[in-house]
Formats: structure tokens, C-alpha cells, sequence
């Protein structure tokens, strides 16, 4: 770890930390609070795949729908306008829209091949953006002047990193420029987040092999052939297990490479000040 003791951290002239977790724990509020608040860089690993990494994929598909629409296929054709993906960092909308959802066609979804697809473009882009960190850095300090900084991971980071090698290479790479602080949820914050996510599914990355396991389980079990597929019931039916598979992968991350706060820990977070004394207090426990 780039910071050993809470001294180290808190004396630290150019701090850089790295969080992750699931997605809802509070990663964005908190680097949105340090960025408004003090003089932290905030680097979004979803923003970047959204924008540098996948944003032609992103805007090709918009087009590909435009097509389909005579009114808009002449324009487009005739280069009468223009079509772009309006992606921020609260609003990841247009790279969810993207990755899609498998299933029925008529219900909003994509075939399963085309998915697995997208999937595989989602993680290529997810390891370059992690691996972008370090450059990252050096453009907040020497371009924008920041002193510190804030890398805001994506829910996925433990599906494209092995934690227990320890010559993994994303990891590696993050572990020599940021201090990596896994917020650890609870049973009862991991079951709000399912309920959340049941009420308003939303397309997520699953690992190749994890993601074909789980379809044919789910084919299997519920009877359905895959063009009959109800998009969302599927993202929901995998999303607990999902979370499941993910929890242990965090944790190694944790153990193996940096510490961890607990998700209390974080939403009690009101100021830059109160985010310095948790991290100091989390490389303490470390000892």
C-alpha cells in the first residue's frame, strides 16, 4: 500500500485513494463531496469507459435505432444531424443502455450472444480505464493543479482483477499510485439494494463464465426458451446472485491489497475532514 499508517495518510502533501464495493454504497457521493469541498480530482472509472472506451459503441447503437426510423435514416444519411451520448457522472444512463438487457425483443431486450458480446467490450474497457489511474493522476496535479485524488470505481472491479495473485496487473498498477478502501456492506444494505434493484433493473456486468452458468440455470428453471425471456426478471433473478459472488471477491481485495470502511462508516461522511480521519482510522485497524 502506497500509505502504511494513518501518519503516513494524513501527512500524505498529495493523497490518492481508490473506493470500491457495490454499486449504492456511497462511492460517487463521496468523491462528489471531496471534488466540491477540497481539492480533490475525481476520476470516474464508469465515465471513462463510457466516454473514452465504449462511447463509439454507446453512439453507433443510438444511430443503429435512429435507422430505423425513415424520418431520422434521411437525415442521418444526408449528415443533417448529429447524435451524441450526453453520459456524466450522475448519469450513467447511455452505457447501461448499451450493455442491454438478453431476452425477448418485444420487452426491450437483445439475444443472449450479442450481450455476451457487449459484455466482453465492457471488460476490456473496465481493465483500461483502471489502468489509466496512474495518467490520471498526473493530469489532475500537472494540468488542473489538484493536490489530491479520488478514483471512483465501478461495481465491477472485483470481476476483472484476480485479488489472490499477487502479480495481477490491474491491481498492481492501482496498489503502486492509490490507497484501495473497499466499503463493506451489511446483509440488511445488501437486501435494500436488491430491493431497490427489483423495483428499477438496470443492466450490469457479469463475468463470462458466471454470466453463461447463470442463463442456463435460469432457462432451466423457469422453462423459457431465450426469445422468451422477460429482460428484467432475468437482470433481477441475477442480480442476488450476482451480489453473492461478488462479496468474497471484494473482501480478498480488501485483505490482500488495501483495507476496508464499513458502509455506516462512509454515509456518516459529511466533510473532507471526516473522510481523512476515517481513512486514518481504517489504516490503524490494518496495523
Amino acid at each position: 500500500m502506497i500509505y502504511r499508517t494513518a501518519e503516513e495518510y494524513l501527512g500524505a502533501p498529495q493523497k490518492a485513494v481508490a473506493l470500491f464495493g457495490m454499486s449504492g454504497l456511497g462511492k460517487t457521493r463521496i468523491a462528489a463531496m471531496l471534488r466540491a469541498e477540497a481539492d480533490w480530482f475525481h476520476y470516474s472509472i464508469d465515465f471513462r469507459i463510457g466516454t473514452r472506451y465504449m462511447g463509439e459503441h454507446i453512439v453507433d447503437n443510438f444511430k443503429r435505432e435512429a435507422m430505423r426510423n425513415p424520418f431520422l435514416r434521411q437525415l442521418l444519411r444526408s449528415d443533417s444531424i448529429y447524435i451524441a451520448s450526453n453520459i456524466s457522472f450522475q448519469n450513467l444512463a447511455p452505457l447501461s443502455t448499451y450493455l442491454g438487457k438478453p431476452g425477448n425483443p418485444e420487452k426491450g431486450g437483445i439475444p443472449f450472444e450479442e450481450y455476451v458480446k457487449r459484455q466482453r467490450q465492457h471488460r476490456e474497457a473496465e481493465i483500461a480505464a483502471l489502468q489509466d489511474t496512474q495518467r490520471f493522476i498526473e493530469k489532475a496535479r500537472d494540468i488542473y493543479g489538484y493536490a489530491h485524488f479520488m478514483c471512483d470505481t465501478g461495481g465491477s472491479i472485483c470481476e476483472v482483477v484476480d485479488p489472490e495473485d499477487p502479480a495481477d496487473p490491474v491491481l498492481t498498477a492501482l496498489s503502486d499510485c492509490v490507497l484501495l478502501v473497499q466499503i463493506r456492506g451489511t446483509d440488511a444494505l445488501e437486501s435494500e439494494l436488491v430491493r431497490r434493484f427489483e423495483k428499477a433493473p438496470k443492466p450490469m456486468y457479469y463475468p463470462e463464465d458466471f454470466l453463461r452458468a447463470s442463463w442456463a440455470r435460469y432457462l432451466d428453471e423457469m422453462g423459457v426458451e431465450e426469445c422468451a425471456v422477460d429482460p428484467d426478471h432475468f437482470i433481477a433473478w441475477g442480480f442476488r446472485r450476482l451480489l453473492a459472488h461478488r462479496v468474497p471477491r471484494y473482501a480478498a481485495i480488501a485483505r490482500n491489497w488495501g483495507v476496508s470502511v464499513e458502509a455506516a462508516e462512509i454515509a456518516a461522511v459529511q466533510t473532507p475532514d471526516d473522510f481523512d480521519r476515517l481513512i486514518a482510522t481504517a489504516l490503524e485497524r490494518q496495523d
